[in-house]
């Protein structure tokens, strides 16, 4: 039997935090380790406690979600932060993504919306619907504007070495889909599906497929 996953709760919200904390305690896989208030309290925890996935309110006073977010992940690559945030598809939780977090997800999520984002951030994948990232390329296409450009982050060399499998793993990845969904369009299984994505990510130097839709807009790949 394997571990439990290990959460870290970020809420200004008292409530919003209980509320979470009750429907990851009736999980036997998924263990709260520490709750934290606002974003100074969340960096702290998240060294000391070395949660596997945060669960991050991108709006606090102080220390908001975006800042936490980035320096936590810069203390630690390895981090997977799930970003929290009342308003669907707002700037704020696009550039809490842009910081290195995993998934997105509302605070009105049903449980199992809530249990299967935590799962599936901690297994590697990204709690990112097809819908959401349609609307982070837009989004992105709005603060980076001008025709994306594959020498403009000096990885066209990186993308050079993807396989054609590998270049379409990567266009099926930022389009939204997941490995389930991949593997059925191109006909493999999914154990072959997460080999490749490994070997994309690993090529390219992205942490997970949040970073492989920025990535993957920017060198032309896909478009809003």
């Amino acid at each position: 039997m394997t571990d439990p996953v290990r959460i870290l709760l970020v809420d200004d919200q008292q409530l919003i935090r209980l509320g979470f904390g009750l429907v990851l305690g009736a999980e036997d896989d998924l263990d709260v380790v520490g709750e934290a208030s606002n974003g100074a309290e969340a960096i702290h925890l998240a060294a000391t406690l070395r949660p596997d996935v945060i669960l991050m309110d991108v709006r606090m006073p102080g220390l908001d979600g975006i800042e936490a977010t980035r320096r936590i992940v810069a203390a630690n690559p390895d981090s997977r932060i799930i970003i929290l945030t009342t308003f669907d598809l707002d700037e704020y939780a696009f550039g809490a993504l842009r910081a290195g977090a995993s998934g997105f997800l509302l605070k009105d999520a049903l449980p199992n919306e809530l249990t299967s984002a935590i799962r599936a951030v901690h297994a590697g994948d990204a709690a990112v619907s097809t819908r959401i990232t349609k609307r982070m390329l837009e989004l992105f296409a709005t603060a980076l504007p001008g025709t994306p450009a594959a020498a403009e982050d000096g990885s066209a060399a990186e993308l050079a070495e993807l396989t054609p499998r590998e270049h379409d793993i990567l266009v099926a990845m930022a389009e939204g889909l997941s490995n389930a969904e991949i593997a059925a369009h191109f006909v493999l299984s999914e154990s072959t599906v997460k080999t490749h994505v490994g070997r994309v990510l690993m090529k390219l130097q992205l942490r997970d497929r949040v970073q492989a839709v920025i990535f993957a807009y920017k060198h032309g790949l896909v478009r809003p």
